[in-house]
């Protein structure tokens, strides 16, 4: 009598922990904006990042090397110093 070999159901995999969403959990309008909302993130960063090194310190308010960590922060940063931080 032959044996037949039958591969084993796959486990589910463990659920997300609560409130925490996989990326493969996500519908694809969410994964969208978040492809979207980090898209943005970077061109804030490159932008203010490039006229941080581009700008004489004179035309920026306080010291250029305080900006530099300062553009880190997620939105909040390059959003700051383009707005309140360069002086016109």
């Amino acid at each position: 009598m032959a044996t037949v070999l039958t591969a084993a159901p796959e486990p589910d995999p463990q659920p997300a922990p609560r409130g925490r969403k996989r990326w493969a959990d996500l519908t694809p309008p969410q994964k969208a904006g978040v492809v979207a909302l980090g898209t943005v993130q970077v061109v804030l960063l490159a932008v203010a990042a490039t006229d941080l090194v581009r700008r004489p310190p004179e035309q920026i308010r306080g010291p250029k090397w305080a900006w530099a960590p300062a553009l880190a922060v997620n939105f909040v940063g390059p959003v700051t110093y383009l707005v309140c931080g360069r002086r016109r």
